[in-house]
């Protein structure tokens, strides 16, 4: 790989895959422990209007594995850096839309801080800019203590931690439609890798980013989520100025995968045109 460009290494590392050549760019990005397929069922709407890219963090999906860095991926700043390269060889330069699920919400948010005119628009699903609780002015969803012992759990026993964490994201049962397939993603991930980007996710607190964006965000808010609990999507449309919240009817953390018509159409609404 070392004789290939940047751009290839970039297109090769985060597993990009492109759909369509015309219309606007939409870009997805997906949550800790999933990869880019997590989308299809949104992407599938606006495949004859937009140009749609995807990938996968490096440790996910299909990625390239051996350009995972303990470092580097130890903090949010190392996902945004593989974003903003993957734009960089595509040759995007503006009018992206981004669109997030959790942890992701996070990184588009601090790429269109880094990068604002790369950036039209943001779409962030079950945001959570900080999953550990801060009483009495913050409830993240989680204690800190409580986190912790979810990352002991996934070092003594990491199916276990699956079994547990899946219907927890799914809020179905352990044989529903979703958690099956977010059980299957986080088992086809390295446990060091996983766990590493776990830490990141869970321990990372991007609240005081929330007020340098300066790009349009529609916020999209679970009305039952463990993960980003109302509270969490309060607080992030207050803190995003000129943000649209709507609240989807929707039990879990992943709509895109549960209710991926409902996710569409409110992207459709908010970006403008039709699919």
């Amino acid at each position: 790989m070392s004789d290939l460009s940047a751009d290839a290494v970039a297109l090769s590392r985060n597993n990009v895959d492109v759909i369509g050549t015309e219309g606007p760019v939409l870009l997805y990005a997906h949550g800790f422990g999933c990869n880019q397929h997590m989308w299809d069922r949104v992407a599938a709407e606006f495949r004859t209007t937009h140009r749609q890219v995807l990938f996968d963090y490096v440790g996910s999906g299909r990625s390239d594995i051996t350009a995972f860095d303990p470092v580097k991926y130890g903090s949010l700043d190392g996902y945004v850096q593989d974003l903003l390269d993957v734009c960089d060889a595509l040759g995007l330069k503006s009018g992206v839309t981004f669109i997030g699920h959790s942890v992701s919400c996070s990184v588009g948010i601090m790429a269109s801080i880094a990068r604002p005119e790369l950036f039209d628009k943001l779409v962030l699903l079950g945001p959570n800019p900080c999953f550990v609780n801060h009483p009495p002015d913050y409830v993240g969803g989680f204690d800190k203590e409580d986190l912790e012992g979810l990352l002991a759990l996934m070092d003594q026993n990491y199916m276990g931690w699956v079994n547990f964490l899946a219907p927890v994201v799914s809020a179905q049962s352990e044989t529903g439609a979703v958690t099956m397939e977010l059980a299957d993603s986080f088992c086809s991930t390295d446990p060091l890798i996983a766990k590493t980007f776990a830490r990141t996710t869970f321990f990372s607190d991007n609240r005081a980013d929330l007020v340098k964006v300066s790009r349009p965000c529609l916020v999209l808010q679970h009305r039952t989520d463990s993960l980003a609990p109302v509270a969490v999507g309060d607080y992030v449309h207050a803190h995003l100025a000129g943000s649209t919240l709507q609240m989807l009817e929707v039990q879990g953390h992943c709509a895109h995968m549960s209710d991926p018509l409902l996710v569409a159409a409110a992207i459709r609404a908010f970006i403008g045109g039709t699919a």
